[in-house]
């Protein structure tokens, strides 16, 4: 090209950056920039980094699980002469002594066979199949149609749905404490803080609503509200249910609500939906298969939106579904065999599961409220019971969580201390066990107790004088 640049940009080595062909670098903007057959390319600058430095993220570093934390620091050495009783994990097919019904195992096997589930889903769930969940929690008081349904890969997804749509990094979520760890776990790993307000067990683990309230500030978006309980087994009355959805009321804080054991009631207790007698507070509640049908690896839960007065409106909607593209929503073939499930699972399946847990759990109740230094509390629904320890009588360990670690050691019986739902000085106990194994470990445990037990130390100085 000739000319002295008047007439057009010349690059550095005097090759026209107008596009005439072929290829130059030249300024434009202030910026090296390469010419390819016409288009306009930033040059490629050299990269900053002398050295490799990858780092994970500061999501990654703020992720943190309370359980794995504490039960990972554990020494966990079983007694050689005993075999291992596990009571600390909360699913229900560890011990193959609770197998879901025959009719949920023939809706997969007729998914699987019509070849109709192997494609990709929309990512809230297929539309029939939000029909099927809105239809089975629907009721007069608390509507429910597809549109009010997102499937998810689990309760899990389905609670991290919820916090993030309702919640900013700075914001702060009200958690039950003691709860399930992963409210926190998902909340902290996202920049947002925890309120634990406290339950009473004194009172079957209802809630001290006045503490309760008084954390709730100008940043709480959201009340999180677990019925029936985990790690509790607490189920919460009507009566109750209202008066924390005053208090959420009151404050216009919406409410997130827990319900994955919802249908694991033992008899003699009901366990009303917050949806159903909420008429004025927005409420997204979480539920899946995992725990009422027993199939907690099948990855199948759901968000059910609440939102009779318009308050969540179009935004929060269409935020869940953003959302929920980030992974693609729930697997196929469950969806595929979800209204069968939903449907044809007989009643009998589902009282014969209630009350063998009832029984396991009045089985150990009975046994360790005997135990002295023990204190249990009697669950009322789920698959857990509490169990409160009287450190003062047990001097030779500094917390539950050593009292835990050498129950291992000593009996091979293995209970979740409650500091793993920073709740200490109490372990929770799975009754998802065999009958005989549940006895077996309760004597266990009685045994351990014995042996470690001393008087209190003012008794101690009493019968010294």
């Amino acid at each position: 090209m000739k000319g002295n640049g008047h007439h057009g940009k010349t690059g550095v080595s005097g090759t026209s950056l107008n596009g005439t062909g072929g290829a130059g670098k030249g300024v434009h903007d202030g910026k090296l920039h390469v010419s390819v057959n016409g288009s306009l390319y930033p040059a490629k600058v050299k990269s900053r980094r002398q050295r490799w430095e990858v780092k994970p993220s500061e999501m990654a570093n703020n992720t943190f699980n309370p359980i794995r934390a504490i039960v990972d620091g554990m020494k966990l050495t079983p007694n050689k002469d005993k075999p291992m009783i596990a009571l600390s994990i909360g699913d229900p097919t560890v011990f193959g002594n609770m197998p879901t019904d025959g009719a949920v195992l023939q809706a997969m096997k007729d998914a699987i066979d019509s070849q109709k589930y192997n494609g990709y889903a929309p990512s809230v769930g297929y539309r029939e199949s939000r029909q099927a969940v809105a239809n089975f929690y629907s009721c007069p008081e608390a509507p429910l149609e597809a549109e009010d349904v997102i499937l998810t890969s689990g309760c899990s997804q389905a609670i991290d749905l919820a916090i993030s749509v309702l919640c900013n990094p700075g914001d702060n979520i009200l958690v039950p404490c003691p709860g399930f760890s992963l409210y926190k776990t998902l909340a902290v790993s996202m920049g947002i803080e925890v309120k634990l307000y406290n339950l009473l067990p004194e009172k079957s683990w209802e809630v001290d609503l006045h503490h309760m309230e008084s954390l709730i500030d100008e940043r709480t978006s959201c009340l999180i509200v677990t019925n029936p309980s985990n790690p509790c087994g607490s189920v919460f009355s009507k009566e109750h249910l209202q008066k924390i959805l005053k208090v959420a009321f009151r404050h216009c804080v919406p409410i997130l609500a827990d319900e994955i054991y919802t249908d694991m009631v033992f008899p003699g207790f009901h366990c009303p939906s917050m949806a159903s007698i909420s008429s004025d507070v927005p409420i997204l509640s979480c539920g899946g298969l995992a725990k009422c049908w027993l199939v907690p690896g099948w990855r199948m839960g759901w968000l059910l939106i609440h939102d009779r007065n318009d308050i969540f409106g179009s935004e929060i909607r269409q935020g869940l579904v953003k959302l929920s593209q980030r992974i693609l929503g729930a697997c196929t073939i469950v969806q595929g065999a979800l209204e069968s499930i939903l449907n044809n699972t007989p009643q009998s399946f589902y009282n014969s599961t209630i009350s063998f847990l009832k029984s396991n759990s009045e089985i150990c109740f009975k046994a360790l409220s005997s135990v002295p230094g023990l204190n249990p509390v009697m669950p009322s629904g789920a698959m857990y019971l509490m169990v409160g320890i009287d450190m003062d009588h047990f001097p030779d360990f500094k917390n539950d969580v050593d009292f835990t670690e050498w129950l291992v050691t000593e009996q091979s019986v293995f209970c979740l201390p409650a500091s793993a739902f920073e709740y200490p000085n109490f372990f929770r106990i799975v009754v998802t066990v065999t009958e005989e194994m549940m006895v077996e470990a309760c004597g266990r445990i009685r045994e351990f107790c014995q042996h470690h037990y001393r008087p209190s130390s003012c008794n101690s100085n009493d019968l010294d004088q």
